[in-house]
């Protein structure tokens, strides 16, 4: 099966296999042209500054289509972190309050929940009977990624939205490990965010916020800002100004411009794909690699079926380190962190890439484990 996309497309190093799109993926050249048009509007004052604002609402059109909802339901954030803390501080959180999680949830969405002090309860996300047996009256939020960073495990959103509606709780969702390679409805999140650094493409500087305004109409953020705010007249502080009436009032200051003409270009060259092309072609190689992995005996810890797993495969083991250099040393450029090795594809990626990233890591997992 030969790439989806063009390899020439990307800023891939020659002779080099990408293959760790859930850490970073290769820049796309034609960002090149992003940057260089952010630098001549910057430089032309106001009618410059129109040209930004223009393009980053082209940028949220593309976002509201990615997540599947209007234009008006999506925002900017600097990062997931920031987007969750946002809804995380704007609450009015009880005594005795609880927030359901995965117990390897990644820490944008568990950190800004822990720092606050509120009650942390855990349930396997990926079985579903768990977290509906797990929720209680004091359960206000169930927060979780789409597709697990340490395992890539996909969860079932529709059976955690049945869990968190049969208490009134929240549900809070990271798409980064779907974004840009998976088909996404985030009707079924509460509010809901995605990292652009990853398989959209992108760069970081900027995430994508979802507020669900038919599930949330009264939602406001905690604090503001000049941008967040509905009025750009001389205002009377002596009032409380009144927010932006949409999703806009997640960016409280200047968006990030050149990160939000990159994700413009960088939704733009997915679009030409489609999701469900993208997400085909992903899985025939995660599909691919766990059986040559299996070949190996070698156990993996993400999810055989291809329903339930997401564009990566992780292997765990003590020597993670040691055999992702010795795969970068083979030319496969794959991702360490926290016990495990992660392999991720993407469009750029076909089978010759799959071979040599299973045979580097089947060789160096063999000569960690004799050493």
């Amino acid at each position: 099966m030969d790439a989806l996309f063009d390899p020439a497309d990307f800023r891939i190093p020659p002779g080099v296999v990408h293959v760790c799109a859930a850490g970073e993926t290769p820049f796309l050249r034609r960002h090149d042209a992003a940057f260089a048009a952010y630098a001549e509007d910057k430089s032309h004052g106001p009618a410059g500054r129109e040209r930004q604002e223009a393009r980053t609402a082209s940028a949220r059109d593309r976002a509201a289509r990615l997540f599947g909802v209007e234009a008006g339901d999506i925002g900017f954030v600097s990062s997931v972190a920031e987007g969750v803390s946002m809804v995380v501080e704007s609450l009015d959180w009880r005594d005795g309050d609880e927030v359901l999680l995965d117990p390897d949830e990644y820490p944008s969405v568990a950190a800004p929940l822990a720092q606050k002090g509120v009650t942390l309860r855990f349930a396997p996300m990926l079985d579903p009977p768990s977290v509906a047996a797990a929720v209680t009256p004091r359960t206000r939020m169930i927060a979780v990624s789409a597709v697990s960073f340490l395992t890539s495990a996909r969860h079932d959103l529709v059976a955690l939205r049945a869990a968190a509606d049969r208490v009134g709780a929240l549900l809070v969702v990271d798409f980064t490990q779907g974004a840009g390679w998976m088909p996404i409805d985030a009707r079924a999140a509460d509010f809901a965010f995605a990292a652009t650094y990853k398989w959209l493409l992108g760069t970081t500087g900027t995430a994508i916020g979802y507020w669900n305004r038919a599930r949330q109409p009264g939602w406001a953020p905690g604090t503001a800002g000049w941008h967040s705010i509905a009025s750009m007249g001389r205002p009377d502080w002596s009032r409380r100004p009144a927010l932006l009436p949409d999703a806009a009032r997640f960016t409280r200051g200047n968006p990030a411009h050149v990160a939000l003409y990159v994700l413009d270009g960088a939704i733009a060259y997915l679009e030409r794909f489609g999701a469900p092309a993208i997400e085909w072609h992903v899985q025939a190689l995660t599909v691919a690699m766990l059986a040559r992995l299996n070949e190996a005996g070698i156990a993996s810890t993400t999810p055989p079926d291809p329903r339930r797993h997401g564009a990566s495969v992780c292997v765990q083991s003590p020597h993670a380190a040691a055999i992702v250099a010795g795969m970068e040393r083979r030319g496969v450029l794959a991702w360490n962190g926290r016990g495990r090795v992660r392999v991720s594809f993407h469009g750029y990626n076909g089978t010759e890439d799959m071979a040599r990233a299973a045979d580097a890591l089947v060789a160096e997992w063999r000569a960690a484990n004799k050493a």
